[in-house]
């Protein structure tokens, strides 16, 4: 598909290349289970999207501003900052599945930017169906023993627990674990944060 229309394309290159959030448009990542639903319930609504196989993150292009309040288990809003730059590692327009990272959904006139109040309500409902209810409160990774903010429910090999008993994990360490399987989830991948910041 044509990019010509677009009022940003990526800079021509050979690899990702690392670009500042907050420039031309902002970004929106979730773990690639929620991405999934998400983009089912957005259908023909999504705009571009870049899929990170390798950090099993997958991101949105917004517009800039339009999302700093947001507050969604999981998903992280990329966006310019006072005192750092967000990097977002862009693909070339060309990359498809073939790469670890590449254009899910790749640019075009009428695939850009994802207008953030159609995108905040599939991401509401595909992180409360893949990741279920939220739990109360901190909880303490599994692997790190460490209390969380942001636990994740996992499954967690040979552990002794009782029955109905709930294991978290931290999300740097919830990759390293399958995923809990809600009673609508999609897929058990966890993911990890890939984004680049520097001062």
């Amino acid at each position: 598909m044509s990019t010509e229309a677009l009022p940003w394309t990526p800079p021509p290159a050979v690899d990702v290349e690392p670009l500042p959030a907050g420039k031309w448009w902002d970004a929106v990542s979730a773990p690639t289970p929620v991405a999934d639903r998400a983009l089912e319930l957005l259908g023909r609504s999504s705009g571009a999207v870049i899929q990170d196989d390798l950090y099993s993150k997958t991101y949105w292009l917004i517009g800039v501003d339009t999302a700093r309040s947001w507050c969604l288990r999981q998903v992280r809003v990329l966006t310019e900052l006072a005192d750092e730059t967000t990097l977002l590692g862009v693909p070339p327009t060309s990359w498809g599945p073939e790469h670890q990272t590449y254009w899910r959904i790749p640019l075009g006139p009428d695939r850009y930017l994802t207008d953030t109040n159609h995108l905040a309500h599939a991401l509401r409902q595909a992180v409360n169906e893949v990741l279920g209810p939220a739990p109360d409160g901190r909880q303490l990774c599994y692997r790190c023993q460490l209390p969380t903010d942001e636990p994740i429910p996992v499954e967690a090999e040979n552990i002794r627990s009782a029955v109905g008993r709930v294991t978290y994990a931290c999300p740097t360490h919830a990759p390293l674990y399958s995923m809990r399987r809600h009673p609508r989830a999609l897929t058990s991948a966890a993911a990890a944060e890939h984004e680049g910041r520097s001062r």
